[in-house]
């Protein structure tokens, strides 16, 4: 079975087909810029241009940077306010002229990696980190979801986390790898201080230079790359849609 998969970011809104059964890619990824500001209006316009691109007329599954809470968005760090209250399952199934289902982007990555990437078999408590523009979070029991968790916010230091340790920010202040891996340590042992994991998966657009903070980390829970990298949202959304079709 094929479903549409779509990772909507801070900076880009990217799909691809996926076969659900497999959780592979059965097309190439295609990428478009997310819109400044990430108004609703306009964010819905161009995941609209990128399932035009596959001539898609099915399901779609869409990760969503914010809390989403049965297709409502609750919450806007990294997007427009303006998307707090609105039914965006709504808003997209209208755009795209397809049935949207809407998840935490976080959650969907979280749930590729489960089914088919470097949390597969896990039992215990498993943290799923997303690391770019923001800091994502997907907590497993046992390898059932808890949604929504939003980890990336808690307060470090009197600041919102994410401002301190996402890979935006190690681009903001010019940090080196290794300064930056501290402010990435300190939120991650601060997480481990309050679920006691037994694995942190760590994935996201910085997931491809683990060779470059990885030696700098120095954490009790054992801590992998997600093996889907940055695939890992596409191929969630889709198994999101999946369950909810079900």
């Amino acid at each position: 079975m094929e479903i549409l998969g779509i990772d909507i970011g801070g900076t880009g809104i990217k799909g691809a087909p996926v076969n659900v059964e497999t959780g592979e890619m059965t097309g190439e990824r295609y990428r478009l810029p997310t819109p400044v500001e990430a108004r609703p209006e306009d964010v819905a316009s161009v995941m609209a241009e990128v399932v035009n691109q596959f001539a898609w007329q099915g399901p779609i599954g869409a990760g969503f940077p914010a809390v989403v809470q049965n297709g409502i968005v609750r919450t806007a760090a990294n997007i427009d306010q303006g998307w707090i209250g609105i039914n965006a399952q709504s808003l997209l199934s209208d755009a795209c002229h397809c049935p949207v289902f809407v998840a935490n982007d976080a959650d969907v990555a979280g749930l590729a990696e489960m089914a088919f990437g470097a949390g597969r078999g896990q039992n215990g408590v498993v943290l799923m980190i997303t690391i770019g523009t923001g800091i994502g979070t997907a907590l497993f029991s046992n390898g059932v979801l808890v949604p929504n968790t939003e980890l990336g916010h808690i307060e470090i230091r009197g600041k919102d986390a994410e401002r301190r340790s996402s890979d935006a920010a190690r681009q903001r202040k010019e940090l080196s790898w290794k300064d930056w891996a501290g402010r990435l340590n300190e939120h991650l042992e601060r997480l481990e201080n309050l679920f006691w994991p037994d694995l942190f998966i760590l994935g996201g657009g910085v997931s491809k230079s683990s060779e470059k903070f990885f030696p700098y980390l120095k954490l009790r829970t054992r801590f992998v790359t997600a093996e889907l990298l940055n695939q890992a949202g596409i191929v969630g959304a889709a198994m999101y849609a999946k369950t909810r079709l079900a």
